[in-house]
Parts: C-alpha cells; sequence; structure tokens
C-alpha cells in the first residue's frame, strides 16, 4: 500500500455549516473521523500547517506547502501527495505549486463545495478520489492535478466556473486531464511538460487589471507611479485594449514595467492580430507580452515566478507566449 502525505490547509472540505446555516470553521478537519474508509486506499499521514479559508490563502502559505513537499520528497517518506483546500484559490495554489516544485511523484489537490454536515457533501467523496488518483501508477510526472468531482485537471487549465455547483472547476480550452470511475482511474493524455523554476518571491506586487468598454488611463497610469514589478491585464477579445486607455499603457511601458495581456473571456487565447488603435498587433509593437491560454490570476502568478527568478525581457515573452 502507498504512503501518501495530506496536507490539510481549511476551506468549506473543513468546515460545517451551524444552526443559521452558516458555514463555519472547525479546529479538526471533519475528514479525519473517516479514517476507516481512508485506510482501504493508502497508507495516510495527514498534518494539519494552517488552516484558513479560501480567500486567506497567499503566496506564504503555498510558500510553505512547497517546502514541505519538497523536503518530504528528498526524504523519500512517501509515495504521493494530497493537499486538501478551499475553492475560491484553490486553481491557484496548484498552478503556483506546478510551476515552481520539481518532482515526479503526484501532487493531487481537492476541496468540496458542500461543508463537512450538509446534505449531499462531496468532500470526502474527492478526498477519496485525489487518494486514488495520486496513488495511481500513472500519475507519475503528471504534475499538480485538481481532483474535483470524478474529474482530473492540470493545474494550467483547470478554473473555477460556478459559484456553487459541485461540478464547478472545469478546463474550458482542452477538458480534463482524467476521469475516476468506481473501478479505475483513466488518464486520457499527458500534460505538456514546462519550465520548473524555483524561486518564489512574495514581495513583488503584481496588480490585475480588468479592461471594459470606454476604459481610461487613470488605473494603469496610477501603478506606473506606484513602483509595482509588473501588470496583468484582462484585455478584449483577442487581446485589444480600448483606445482611451493607451496613455496609461504607454506610462508604465516608459518605466519598463512588463505587461501581459490575457483575455476577459472564458474560451480561446490572445494573439498580436488587430492593427487598429488599441488592437493587439499594435500593443505587441510596444512590447506588451501576449500570454499562451492562461487566465488572469494564473498569468499572475506565472509572471511572479519568471520576475522571481530574474528571467530578461525576452526570457518573459519566450516563457508566456510558448508552452514552458
Amino acid at each position: 500500500m502507498k504512503k501518501v502525505l495530506v496536507i490539510h490547509t481549511g476551506g468549506t472540505i473543513s468546515m460545517s455549516q451551524d444552526e443559521a446555516n452558516k458555514v463555519v470553521t472547525n479546529t479538526d478537519n471533519p475528514i479525519s473521523n473517516h479514517k476507516d474508509v481512508i485506510e482501504r486506499y493508502a497508507d495516510v499521514t495527514e498534518i494539519t500547517p494552517f488552516n484558513v479559508p479560501s480567500p486567506h490563502m497567499d503566496i506564504k502559505y503555498v510558500e510553505k506547502l512547497k517546502e514541505l513537499i519538497e523536503d518530504a520528497a528528498q526524504n523519500k517518506s512517501y509515495d504521493a501527495f494530497v493537499i486538501t483546500h478551499g475553492t475560491d484559490t484553490l486553481e491557484e495554489t496548484a498552478y503556483l505549486l506546478d510551476l515552481t516544485v520539481a518532482i515526479s511523484k503526484p501532487i493531487a489537490i481537492t476541496g468540496a463545495m458542500r461543508s463537512s454536515n450538509e446534505i449531499g457533501s462531496d468532500g470526502l467523496y474527492n478526498f477519496i478520489s485525489a487518494i486514488r488518483v495520486a496513488t495511481s501508477d500513472e500519475a507519475t510526472n503528471m504534475g499538480v492535478m485538481v481532483v474535483f468531482n470524478d474529474e482530473i485537471h492540470t493545474a494550467r487549465n483547470v478554473t473555477k466556473t460556478h459559484t456553487s455547483n459541485t461540478n464547478t472547476f472545469q478546463s474550458p480550452n482542452h477538458g480534463p486531464l482524467g476521469v475516476v470511475t468506481k473501478n479505475s482511474v483513466q488518464f486520457h493524455h499527458k500534460p505538456f511538460e514546462h519550465l520548473i523554476l524555483n524561486e518564489i518571491n512574495h514581495n513583488l506586487n503584481i496588480p490585475l487589471v480588468k479592461a471594459y468598454m470606454g476604459m481610461h488611463s487613470d488605473v494603469l497610469s496610477f501603478y506606473s507611479q506606484n513602483n509595482v514589478d509588473g501588470i496583468i491585464i484582462e484585455g478584449l477579445g483577442q487581446g485589444n485594449l480600448p483606445p482611451t486607455s493607451l496613455e496609461g499603457l504607454d506610462n508604465c511601458l516608459r518605466k519598463n514595467i512588463p505587461i501581459v495581456l490575457v483575455s476577459r473571456s472564458f474560451n480561446g487565447i490572445v494573439g498580436p492580430i488587430y492593427a487598429y488603435e488599441g488592437g493587439g498587433a499594435t500593443l505587441a509593437d510596444k512590447g506588451v507580452i501576449f500570454s499562451n491560454g492562461l487566465n488572469g490570476p494564473k498569468a499572475r502568478l506565472k509572471l511572479l515566478v519568471g520576475l522571481s527568478n530574474q528571467l530578461s525581457s525576452e526570457q518573459l515573452k519566450k516563457y508566456f507566449e510558448s508552452q514552458l
């Protein structure tokens, strides 16, 4: 039986609904009360380095997870790792670990949309599914995986798509990496190999800006004056901005602030296509970096990792525009 290190971090999967139908935090994770079921699937060691709601997660917490996993992997104490996490920022934690943890052993992250004592609670089921995936022989070298509602997703592609539905985690451009059935774990394909960069500087300030019709220059001009380290812009369509925002954009570029453009659209990728004022082609000419299919929060993390590891402007461009 494989040995699995389970790292509990908090979130709905660890919470309960009170008499007023409010979801509240527990000191102890209710999942741990089901050892008789859990031990059918793996030899599990559980730790809780912190217990925080998903919106309370930050880069420092992810650095702690990274340290715990790397230390355990170096000691060769475990065959796989499972993380329980709140769903609001789960995809960000998964992706930051995927960018920075260089181990071949499986890492699976899961959570719940319904707390432990709600009707239809999905926490225990998702947790068992994550253990089954992590202990599957085929899960080696699959990167960080998000396991939810009988599906396996890559950290790069998955995103939360619904505020409350248990089928919230989807990979819009690519579909799931695999599925969990009653009898097996089945992978449909493998994720792209990508560059792993070790350093994370949680002090970097990288804001995320969303474009909108008639967007003015004020926000971008503000950031140009406040020494931010980089900016992610969720642009319109295939990667365009209103001309009314370009003065602020130019102010940032003159300060050599790296700007990465993604789309605010749910599907597709950006590209330097349109040659009108504010169109993607003109933005590329200015030096804006186009991201290959990431959403805004993930592009922010990728830029943070790139800057933490001192990538040059050209290296950042390649880092974002390729499958690295």
